[in-house]
């Protein structure tokens, strides 16, 4: 890309995860980019944690941060399910990961990524511009102007979307795009205080409780990650969950699992009522198309899944990763935006999709669940070697051969899949 002396090469809209990881491998690739951010501050702590799986690893450690990150993250041996009565039914090792695919999957918190990402933003001198909410878009033949709620333009040779799962670039390029999906469950969740748990550090635990799933994995210090995710069947309305109130909501969680298998109760009594959120559960399955003209989206803009896949923070540093690295080998922004969205759809929705199913085994059903924990164990090694694929899953930033059906054997799994 030629530099067409606007305010830059790439305007990026949002500084999420995607936002920032593009704009940190758009700098390697010696294109100039500027990120604008709605908050009025780039102090990003929102959220609670994630997990970040192998393959998003790989991406942090392309860009040199796999260390910062691992620092103060819980490493995890692996998984263990749990049904109402306590019984664990099906387990899932993760200890050989790093031996796999060159690193292993963390939790840690949200803001813990978000921080060590803006930081290496600022210190690699990229510009951001903060209150800065997109309200409209203008493309001409050889720019794109942005327009902000404060009455500021910018303009730039091309604009990504990185501002999420309710993106105002999609909107403004992609009028026609569907909404966002809601998958039938309120995700709540939160961080307590259990000292005596240090002793169960290693795996995550999900439980599929009586009336919600709950899920902990304990850090080394005593403190608990925790999510409790609340089969709701209509989307709540807007200020609906609001209205509940920290305490209704926090007795509301008490009640759902009342009967469920300690230390679920304990660790949900420990957290303060007022710092456990709740939120209405979404993805966006797929969009006709990833770009129009200039524009283009990355990451839960372009799409989005629901937490069930442990995957939303992962493919957002792989989308990142594979768009930069497609506007710095192709010729023109079209070829790059057009590889891009080819080379990353079918693996991003097949993510989407198994997180939906993963998503609707959470309900509660009676029958099913008699059903589930005598399959459990039998899909889990069914799924393994989908899981290879996806961990295993790594784009070659070196890599400048031309896209045409380049194919090479994954070293892990033994199945061909395109070159990144």
């Amino acid at each position: 890309m030629q530099n067409r002396n606007h305010t830059s090469d790439v305007l990026i809209i949002g500084q999420g995860i995607a936002g920032a990881a593009l704009a940190l491998f758009l700098q390697r690739a010696g294109i100039d980019s500027a990120i604008c951010e709605a908050r009025p501050s780039n102090e990003n702590a929102e959220g609670y944690f994630l997990y970040l799986a192998p393959n998003g690893m790989n991406v942090l450690r392309d860009l040199d941060l796999g260390a910062a990150t691992r620092d103060g993250a819980i490493h995890t041996t692996g998984i263990e399910f749990y049904n109402r009565r306590g019984r664990r039914i099906a387990a899932m090792d993760n200890s050989g990961d790093t031996a796999a695919y060159g690193a292993a999957g963390v939790v840690l918190k949200r803001a813990r990524l978000h921080r060590v990402l803006r930081d290496t933003v600022r210190d690699r001198a990229i510009p951001v511009h903060t209150n800065a909410k997109l309200v409209h878009l203008e493309q001409r033949s050889d720019a794109v102007e942005a327009r902000f709620a404060d009455g500021t333009t910018r303009s730039a040779a091309l604009v990504i979307g990185a501002d999420g799962i309710h993106s105002r670039t999609r909107s403004a390029a992609l009028p026609d795009a569907p909404a966002p999906a809601y998958v039938g469950l309120v995700d709540s969740g939160g961080f307590a205080s259990v000292p005596h748990l240090r002793d169960m550090v290693g795996p995550q635990r999900m439980v599929f409780g009586r009336r919600a799933f709950f899920s902990y994995t304990v850090h080394p210090s005593g403190e608990v990650y925790w999510f409790s995710n609340v089969p709701v069947a209509t989307e709540p309305e807007r200020g609906t969950l609001e209205r509940i109130g920290a305490e209704g909501w926090h007795a509301h969680l008490l009640h759902l699992h009342e009967g469920d298998p300690e230390p679920i109760r304990e660790i949900i009594g420990r957290t303060p009522p007022h710092a456990v959120d709740k939120w209405p559960l979404r993805d966006l399955p797929t969009l006709p198309r990833w770009h129009a003209g200039r524009v283009c989206l990355v990451g839960d803009a372009a799409h989005a899944t629901s937490p069930s896949s442990g995957q939303g923070a992962s493919l957002a540093l792989e989308s990142a990763m594979m768009l930069a690295k497609c506007l710095r080998d192709e010729p023109d922004h079209q070829s790059a935006f057009q590889r891009f969205e080819a080379s990353r759809r079918p693996r991003v929705e097949d993510v989407i999709a198994q997180a939906r199913r993963n998503g609707n085994h959470k309900i509660p059903n009676p029958v099913a669940g008699v059903v589930r924990d005598m399959l459990l164990p039998v899909f889990l090694r069914l799924g393994a070697r989908e899981a290879r694929r996806t961990h295993g899953h790594r784009i070659r930033w070196h890599d400048t051969r031309p896209r045409a059906r380049n194919e090479q054997r994954d070293s892990t799994t033994g199945l061909r899949e395109m070159e990144a």
